[in-house]
């Protein structure tokens, strides 16, 4: 087993570890550990809400979750010689939930997905889903079930939701200029449409005085992807991938979580995957002056994962740049697209038996593959969302005989 350079105690918040994690990025905060090009390593993970969510049948902790406290990141990772202007190549060689651990925190045998309440960032969906739902899944070594999801049983393509580099100054200051113009075209929208730095439950590893307040008044919330990378939720970014990462500080100063057993393209209920804390084991290298050599300034670069579930037969709905309740025509757009794809795919589960809740959870956490399929065919944008057949315990196909709807329990709900 590769040597553990950040641990943590899965009985404790992230806040009480030995070394604390942080939730914010920013070039100060310090170095956890520092490691060589070369070396291989494991990094212990919290789930990204510091275990705020419990395995029970009330969704009322989804609803009341506190996401100023979030995403609960296990570094920075100091990489020797690293360099602005560098590439950080980091391979990914293991992960899973929390090894050999039964307990309260999701990773140790268990872990959820939920939709979140429009009031608290909402999900993809939140106009037709605007209240919290939640499930839970039992792990049975790469098999995920749910007691709120019966019938359903998958192999989960185990993944971090969110890995990057830190900033620079400059860097940051440009995320936070721009988010904010963007938040100030309409400050009063449910939900915001950017989450600007907040001191509140910011934490900065092991800074302290000046330097905290610093890191908790101008840190970037780890909501979204960005060029450092940061919270992509990419399902295939698993066992055998690759990573490129742009380098903007000395040391590159890695680090990540948010842990998931499982995951649809898109993650679309916002915690749609199956979250879950646990470990990673990572192996890293440089590329000197490799953002200038090969472009890679905006974003990062990857190499899918080698490792994944073999499903070979799929129902697949479409969806156009059509939103089907008003009749309004949108030039080209994909989001409106890949939005209609989904409640095709709801509606035509809730023939099974299933409460459009608990699809939308499933089309979340199941390993489904979204596809832009069409995006030059003026008006209409086409996109397409792939839903493996085999994990259904039922022949879900269309057949002459029409669909058999059963009793399949309910997911839990706000109370």
């Amino acid at each position: 087993m590769p040597n553990v350079i950040f641990s943590v105690d899965q009985s404790k918040s992230m806040r009480d570890q030995k070394i604390p994690g942080h939730n914010r990025w920013h070039p100060d905060v310090p170095v956890a550990e520092m490691v060589r090009p070369g070396d291989e390593f494991r990094v212990e993970c919290r789930e990204w809400t510091d275990a705020q969510i419990g395995n029970n049948d009330s969704a009322n902790d989804v609803r009341d979750v506190d996401l100023s406290a979030t995403h609960m990141l296990s570094g920075p990772i100091g990489v020797d010689g690293a360099e602005p202007g560098d590439l950080l190549v980091v391979d990914i060689l293991d992960l899973g939930p929390v090894p050999q651990q039964v307990g309260e925190a999701p990773g140790q045998g268990w872990g959820y997905t939920g939709v979140f309440a429009k009031a608290n960032g909402g999900g993809f969906l939140t106009d037709y889903f605007p209240d919290a739902y939640k499930a839970i899944w039992d792990f049975h070594g790469m098999i995920a079930t749910s007691r709120h999801l019966p019938g359903v049983r998958y192999t989960g393509i185990t993944h971090p939701g969110l890995f990057g580099t830190a900033p620079s100054a400059d860097l940051l200051a440009a995320w936070n200029r721009r988010e904010q113009a963007l938040i100030d075209t309409d400050p009063e929208r449910v939900p915001p449409l950017g989450l600007p730095p907040q001191a509140q439950s910011a934490l900065g590893g092991t800074a302290s005085g000046e330097v905290m307040e610093r890191i908790a008044n101008e840190g970037a919330r780890t909501v979204p992807a960005r060029e450092n990378g940061g919270n992509h939720d990419i399902k295939n970014f698993t066992r055998g991938a690759r990573v490129f990462y742009p380098v903007h500080v000395k040391d590159a100063k890695f680090s990540g979580g948010d842990l998931h057993f499982s995951q649809g393209d898109g993650e679309i209920t916002f915690c749609g995957a199956i979250e879950m804390g646990g470990y990673i084991d990572f192996h890293v290298d440089l590329i000197k002056g490799g953002m200038e050599k090969y472009g890679i300034t905006t974003n990062p670069v990857f190499m899918p994962g080698n490792v994944e579930p073999r499903y070979s037969e799929f129902l697949s709905f479409i969806g156009i740049s059509v939103d089907h309740d008003t009749g309004t025509n949108y030039y080209l757009d994909a989001t409106v697209a890949y939005r209609r794809a989904c409640l095709n795919a709801i509606e035509y589960l809730k023939r099974w038996g299933y409460s459009g809740e608990q699809a939308y959870l499933l089309l979340g956490s199941a390993p489904i593959e979204g596809r832009v399929s069409g995006i030059v065919d003026i008006p209409n944008a086409c996109c397409s969302l792939y839903l493996p057949t085999a994990i259904f315990d039922f022949d879900v196909r269309p057949n002459a005989e029409g669909p058999v709807r059963k009793d399949r329990g309910q997911c839990a709900v706000t109370r």
